[in-house]
């Protein structure tokens, strides 16, 4: 399966065959290990405190043991010293332990944010790497769902799950060395106790693995439907949703608790079985040693000590199996991040980009087919030529393959076969940011992001000084409504007070563009949703907006996608578009005298107004 679709295609398959289980899991241990990489002397330095901090920690009943059979008929027999011996080693112990310790639980916690922190730049910055195509499949909730609660899983175990998963087991080892070496039968007994608490330890994993996969799964469902449903919160207004949509989020909700109690009610066998096994284990140590004591076979010292080891042996056993949720949870959550880092944009940068210092703005299309991955091809065959600084529109029915067009020429898609130049340069061969300067595309929802009205304008220019940003407001009709604002180009647009109208938006937009200064122009449908007086006030933002000089042209290149033909009548050419296809080519009074596609278009648009 190719890396492209790996990720999307398993994205909610919880029962994935062998192959797959074993891929994913190595992806996993990949991306664990590249995040381990650049911290990896504090992890190996943490693993020794670790280390050491077991090893004091299971001296002490060994020490028990040397004060009652040794030290205490030395005491009697008028020699102190072992006894102060045995005393103050136990004593250093406890010191070695509880400062070792504390070590290594803020060195934990300082490697897992290190690590967090690394995640979450790759995840933002890869899903911003990731081309349109991507992001037009894969829903927005389950981008928020591995940014936010994925690592948030991920967190709670790094923080605090792995220290004690690896100091448990740890100290479960050491401390059955101690025995062994305190008395070895005693030793088989606790060995014994090890079979029945692994197949009880496979069984849980095997069964939690799946529930926990299930859970990131109905999780990620759950966000996405509480932001389709805010995001979409005037639709759902609109057309009365409130209560089928609170009626799937119920059903999701009851989905997600459901698999919560499976996953709760298994720890409740895990747990409660693995104390068990404990007790058994303590209770057989103790009757079996008791009866050795009798004999005089075993020093009541040893004993003693091996109580204390067998009981603390299945001590970080309860805390083990509590954390063990928070690694399958975990686990599950590494799957589904290391799938989306796994995608690979399908529009990459060149390896060798050829220089474009200016643009005039001249586009080709030469021998281009376009077809999305899905196999369908959208544009056949097309040759085109727009020269520097022409206005160019394009009509056609919804779905006609305008927008697809001018994404191509924006290249947020890369086309099938053929090429398209900017001034006889391959966009293929642009850098990323030759390309971004010279071509901008104005989209109808013209969206502001959070911040001051002059921060989104100057978003293509961030250099850009207050004078230009004002300059550029005015050159497109949006400096007034601005100043009118209570803080004006400070207005926050999020903010009470900063809400602007969609006319206002889209001229917003305009000044951005014309900020920019770029060599071809894209609109996508910029007047679309506006009203007739916001629609006119746009328009003469438009003029404005095309007009200037860019690479000693009159005017730039500009591209406009339209249903309102208000806007087709500024151009000096009209583009019909049907089925990916250039159907008709000439002059808006041309088209209409040849009666053809746009002649029809254009009269019923004129019978709409009347």
């Amino acid at each position: 399966m190719s890396a492209t679709t790996f990720g999307t295609a398993n994205e909610d398959n919880t029962h994935l065959t062998k192959a797959d289980s074993k891929a994913v899991r190595r992806r996993s241990l990949t991306l664990l290990a590249s995040l381990i990489r650049p911290v990896r002397l504090r992890f190996w330095l943490t693993i020794v405190m670790v280390v050491i901090s077991q090893l004091t920690r299971v001296a002490g009943p060994a020490l028990i043991a040397f004060g009652i059979d040794n030290a205490l008929p030395a005491l009697q027999a008028g020699d102190n010293g072992p006894l102060v011996l045995a005393g103050a080693l136990y004593l250093a112990a406890a010191i070695a332990t509880a400062g070792m310790t504390a070590l290594y639980v803020t060195s934990t916690a300082r490697l897992s944010q290190a690590m967090l922190l690394d995640l979450r730049l790759r995840v933002f910055r890869h899903t911003q790497r990731l081309s349109l195509e991507f992001h037009e499949k894969y829903t927005s909730g389950r981008i928020i769902a591995r940014q936010t609660s994925d690592l948030e899983a991920l967190r709670e175990l790094l923080d605090s799950g792995v220290s004690s998963l690896a100091s448990g087991m740890l100290f479960m080892v050491f401390t059955a060395v101690t025995v062994f070496a305190l008395d070895w039968q005693s030793g088989l007994i606790v060995l014994a106790a090890g079979v029945p608490m692994f197949f009880l330890a496979r069984w849980y994993q095997k069964h939690s693995q799946i529930a926990f996969r299930e859970s990131r799964v109905v999780s990620a469902r759950l966000i996405v439907h509480f932001v389709e449903t805010m995001t979409g919160i005037r639709a759902v207004k609109a057309f009365r949703k409130e209560r089928e949509n609170a009626s799937r989020y119920g059903e999701l909700a009851e989905d997600y608790r459901k698999n919560t109690v499976r996953s709760i009610n298994l720890n409740g066998i895990f747990q409660p079985g693995l104390v068990l096994i404990g007790n058994v284990c303590v209770a057989v140590v103790l009757l079996f040693g008791g009866f050795r004591v009798l004999s005089g076979d075993l020093a009541v010292g040893v004993l003693l000590a091996l109580i204390l080891s067998t009981k603390r042996f299945f001590q970080p056993v309860d805390q083990m199996a509590m954390f063990y949720n928070s690694f399958q949870s975990a686990q599950a959550a590494l799957e589904k991040v290391s799938g989306l880092l796994e995608e690979v944009p399908t529009v990459r940068p060149p390896k060798n980009p050829v220089p474009l210092k200016s643009s005039r703005g001249q586009i080709d299309f030469k021998g281009v087919t376009f077809g999305y991955s899905d196999g369908k091809v959208v544009v056949p065959t097309l040759d085109l030529h727009i020269p520097a600084g022409q206005t160019v529109a394009l009509v056609g029915q919804t779905g006609a393959g305008k927008s697809t067009l001018a994404k191509l020429v924006a290249r947020f898609y890369d086309v099938t076969s053929g090429a398209i130049t900017l001034d006889g340069v391959d966009l293929r061969d642009l850098s990323t940011t030759d390309l971004r300067r010279a071509v901008v595309m104005v989209t109808q929802e013209a969206f502001l992001f959070s911040g001051s009205v002059a921060d989104n304008i100057a978003l293509g220019r961030p250099e850009a000084s207050r004078s230009e940003i004002e300059a550029a407001a005015a050159a497109v009709g949006a400096h007034e409504f601005i100043t009118s604002l209570p803080e004006g180009y400070d207005t926050d647009v999020n903010k009470r007070g900063g809400r602007v109208s969609s006319g206002q938006r889209q001229l917003i937009g305009f000044a951005r563009a014309f900020l920019a200064a770029p060599a071809v122009l894209i609109l996508d449908e910029a007047t679309s949703s506006l009203d007739i007086p916001s629609e006119r006030m746009v328009q003469q933002g438009l003029a404005h907006l095309l007009e200037g000089v860019v690479g000693g042209n009159s005017a730039r290149t500009a591209i406009i996608i339209a249903h309102r033909l208000s806007t087709v009548e500024t151009a000096d050419r009209v583009l019909v578009v049907h089925d990916g296809r250039i159907v008709e080519d000439g002059t808006p009074a041309e088209l209409i005298s040849g009666g053809g596609r746009f002649a029809q278009l254009h009269g019923a648009w004129r019978d709409s107004l009347v």
